[in-house]
């Protein structure tokens, strides 16, 4: 029987449901031709790209008999072809569709649009004391968007238009707008509903940064691992949990840490799908990245029995408002290159640990591979503190073509940041008395 993400996945691409292979077919079969392709995304540290296009065949086809030279994609590099039972990256035997996977090394892969109201200079937020004097609550001239992913294909000299998108894990995200009735404030959200809802789960509250502020409500969904890696199956296999990602269309926290009403009506959002939902009460997660972490870091500030835990990507506030989390489980993250994070990072901890939390920190280097990662979170938490605080040491977050200059050591740090997955395992391991 098909996996929901197969059915999910198949749906998506308007296929119907196929009896059992016929082996030895050749793609090259022109009776069994293919009838339609579809554009598949997949989301990355550093956003959403288009990964494969699918064919699908009326008849299935041998992975054996397929030849990557065969198939082209307008602009792009073929890595890999192979059968599949559905849409998706899962190589079988044989299968009605056949994947072209592309390379992830292509130019210009980014699908996101930048929106403005005005002119690009006109959108520039004018700055006060070396910061934008963003104000929160208030709605920003650039907001981001993200396109849809399209192809053209050509297999076997047949060529085709990509009619369709499927958008790997994304897609299993449900969209709905919430109107609170004590902020009079109306949210657009992302919630993921895990498979197995017999029991109760944890939720993972995801906010994004400012960057990606929008009206398109699954925006949040393609920036970045942020909110999509809670929902990856193989995550959820060791942790099935919900996973909200709420799309603000304003500033929600800004650099004289004040926050939007969003704050409140999220928290109300939360309370709301604990009614509704078997979520677990005593394991609510807050993670957040640059203007999503402050916003975290807010509400750990004004509802600080809330969360069990909370991981803070590259964020900053004021380190004298902070002493009421000093008795929360948080775990900090920026990199040497952030120059607003670090220091605003270091100063918090360091008013924490006045106010008597147990911390542990750490240097680690952002091109470590997961093993690397494994020992030095072994090593770290076998203190047993608290609060840990990492920081990337400098010029460890940049790869070989990313710029140095800006805030791109401020975006590198969440690109790397979530797919950490020790820091994953940890704040699961949080549990609220």
């Amino acid at each position: 029987m098909p996996t929901r993400r197969e059915f999910l996945l198949t749906a998506a691409a308007g296929a119907l449901a196929v009896g059992a292979p016929v082996f030895a077919r050749a793609a090259a079969n022109t009776a069994n031709a293919p009838t339609q392709a579809t554009a598949v995304t997949q989301v990355f540290g550093d956003g959403v790209k288009l990964m494969a296009v699918a064919l699908a065949y009326p008849e299935a086809v041998d992975t054996a008999a397929l030849n990557a030279q065969d198939f082209s994609v307008a602009g792009r590099t073929v890595s890999k072809v192979f059968a599949a039972r559905s849409v998706g990256l899962t190589p079988s035997e044989s299968g009605r569709f056949v994947i072209v996977q592309l390379s992830e090394n292509d130019a210009d892969t980014s699908l996101q649009e930048d929106v403005y109201e005005g002119s690009p200079e006109e959108a520039k937020p004018q700055m006060q004391g070396g910061k934008p004097n963003w104000v929160a609550g208030q709605k920003m001239k650039k907001t981001i968007r993200f396109k849809d992913a399209a192809a053209s294909i050509t297999a076997n000299g047949k060529t085709l238009n990509t009619a369709a998108v499927a958008n790997l894990v994304a897609d299993s995200f449900r969209q709905a707008e919430f109107q609170d009735a004590t902020t009079g404030k109306t949210l657009k959200y992302n919630l993921f509903v895990p498979e197995n809802t017999t029991q109760r789960l944890p939720l993972v509250l995801f906010m994004h940064d400012a960057g990606v502020t929008s009206e398109q409500t699954r925006a949040t969904l393609f920036q970045g691992l942020g909110a999509v890696i809670w929902a990856d199956p193989a995550e959820q296999a060791k942790r099935p949990c919900y996973v909200l990602a709420p799309q603000y269309d304003e500033i929600i926290a800004d650099d004289d840490w004040r926050t939007s009403k969003y704050l409140d009506t999220t928290i109300n959002l939360i309370r709301k799908l604990i009614r509704e939902h078997k979520i677990d009460p005593k394991r609510l997660y807050a993670t957040g990245q640059s203007g999503g972490c402050m916003t975290a870091t807010a509400m750990n500030i004004k509802y600080p029995d809330f969360f069990a835990a909370s991981y803070l990507v590259a964020g900053k506030w004021g380190a004298d408002l902070v002493a009421p989390m000093a008795k929360n489980k948080v775990w900090w993250m920026a990199s040497e290159d952030d120059l607003g994070a670090f220091p605003s990072f270091n100063a918090i901890t360091e008013r924490l640990q006045q106010q008597g939390a147990k911390i542990s920190r750490a240097v680690w280097d952002g091109k470590w591979n997961a093993d690397q990662y494994r020992f030095a979170y072994d090593d770290l938490t076998a203190e047993r503190a608290q609060m840990y605080y990492t920081v990337f040491v400098k010029d460890s977050v940049f790869r070989p073509t990313d710029s140095r200059q800006g805030a791109s050591g401020h975006r590198n740090t969440w690109r790397i940041a979530y797919s950490i997955e020790p820091i994953r395992e940890w704040l699961f391991a949080q549990k609220k008395r």
